[in-house]
């Protein structure tokens, strides 16, 4: 039998780039984005099962979501919670307080949302794979970042939680911790990165990929393929790790 895949924010970037790849196994795919032009335009290029709208940290638009893969798929085989912001940067005494706050919803309630649902009807078929996309940010400090690290933070304390909840029940949790992945998310970091530090945008480009071993940026790709080894048999051991996939950051911003 096909297996059941759910993607938050998987009308572009990471989120589409493991979709395709799960639809080239077979798989039936479930995704929401916040974005209707993203989730229009995945719906109308791939054969996902359902494209959603929805803004995952907002509960009752996720249960809406959750309730219509109920109705397709009867359950669910993997869940990735990937769906992010970059939320704002500036100096902790400076960042606006209901700028991190929706930082934080989006980052790490919507992760919980979909993840505690998932947890349920995979702890009744007794098999399962949740992976939450955090960042290496989830690993290091960063100046200028907080509602952002605090929350990739979370999802790594999240991941181990539930990893040691769900064992029993044949349930594993993993995250993903990637590095500086190129692409249009990335160009608006760092041009907000570059306002608050007053460092240009070509020199923050050089000290992100100078401060990793392999001297560069990570791609969509490169994420997609530690996504699709996590939800495989290969895997079958692997549980309450924060994996990541960043060329190793040997140093931040």
């Amino acid at each position: 039998m096909s297996r059941r895949i759910v993607i938050t924010g998987g009308g572009s970037g990471i989120g589409l780039a493991i979709a395709k790849r799960h639809l080239a196994e077979g798989a039936r795919v479930a995704i929401c984005d916040e974005d209707i032009s993203l989730v229009k335009r995945a719906s109308e290029n791939y054969e996902i099962a359902i494209s959603f709208c929805a803004d995952v940290s907002d509960s009752n638009q996720m249960k809406d979501f959750h309730n219509n893969i109920i109705d397709e798929f009867g359950g669910v085989d993997v869940m990735y919670a990937n769906a992010g912001v970059g939320g704002p940067a500036g100096p902790i005494d400076e960042i606006d307080h209901n700028e991190w706050k929706r930082c934080v919803e989006v980052n790490l309630f919507g992760a919980f949302y979909s993840a505690s649902w998932a947890s349920g009807i995979m702890k009744a078929q007794k098999n399962g794979c949740i992976i939450f996309t955090s960042s290496t940010s989830g690993l290091f400090g960063v100046p200028n970042r907080s509602p952002y690290v605090a929350a990739k933070w979370g999802i790594v304390g999240l991941t181990k939680s539930m990893a040691m909840e769900l064992g029993d029940y044949g349930v594993r949790v993993n995250a993903i911790c990637p590095g500086a992945v190129s692409g249009d998310r990335m160009k608006r970091v760092l041009s907000m990165e570059s306002k608050a530090s007053g460092i240009s945008e070509d020199n923050l480009r050089r000290v992100y990929s100078e401060g990793t071993s392999m001297r560069s940026f990570v791609s969509e790709e490169n994420v997609a393929d530690m996504a699709q080894f996590l939800a495989s048999d290969q895997a079958s051991m692997i549980t309450g790790q924060a994996m990541a996939v960043d060329g190793y950051t040997e140093r931040t911003v």
